[in-house]
């Protein structure tokens, strides 16, 4: 939570914030290997309450449930992102070679695929390059944080070639100087660029 409340008070300190959190669904997700029936359904569920409870839009920021927030999105009345479109949106306009640091290896296929379908409805030919660094997951579960940035940093280089570099999920976001100090191409990460478009979309 702390990303992207540090986002929105920077990009949009006027918005009130309500965090809705199951805390359980990542770790079940990950044990279960898929995202099943009954994680489709908490994922809706967290919607419908925050619709209830007159939210005007949701933000989703765990990037391993893209398949049910498409759901939640047809649900409710009011806009619904998910975690990584507006960074994966942002990403396109910069240039086709795409790379993406992770350390949540059951998101990568879904962020993956996610993509691919986005350049594909714009009609761009583009590739996604990932590394996966589960060690920096591990690490800021047990509170190493700098430990996190340090390893997230260390493979940026590998990405020089590329037009742009995401850090793939809501946590990795903390290492987003470690990370830019390392490399020359333009950092983006989800909170940032999902504060921005939900503010559009709300003011639109």
């Amino acid at each position: 939570m702390p990303p992207v409340t540090e986002a929105l008070a920077t990009l949009w300190p006027e918005a009130r914030v309500q965090h809705l959190l199951d805390d359980a669904l990542s770790p079940d997700r990950e044990a279960d290997g898929d995202l099943t029936p009954a994680m489709r359904d908490r994922i809706l569920s967290l919607a419908r309450y925050a619709h209830v409870s007159g939210a005007s839009g949701i933000l989703y920021t765990c990037s391993a449930f893209g398949a049910a927030i498409d759901v939640a999105k047809r649900a409710v009345p009011i806009p619904v992102l998910k975690p990584n479109e507006a960074m994966f949106d942002d990403a396109l306009s910069r240039g086709t070679r795409i790379g993406m640091l992770a350390t949540f290896a059951p998101s990568v296929q879904s962020m993956e695929r996610e993509f691919a379908m986005m350049a594909a409805t714009r009609g761009i030919e583009a590739t996604l390059r990932t590394v996966c660094v589960p060690h920096a997951m591990q690490a800021l579960r047990e509170g190493r944080g700098d430990e996190h940035d340090r390893l997230l940093a260390e493979s940026a280089p590998t990405f020089a070639d590329c037009d742009a570099l995401l850090l793939a999920h809501f946590s990795t976001s903390r290492a987003f100087d470690a990370v830019s100090a390392r490399i020359a191409i333009p950092v983006l990460t989800s909170p940032r660029s999902a504060v921005l478009a939900l503010r559009a979309a709300l003011e639109r």
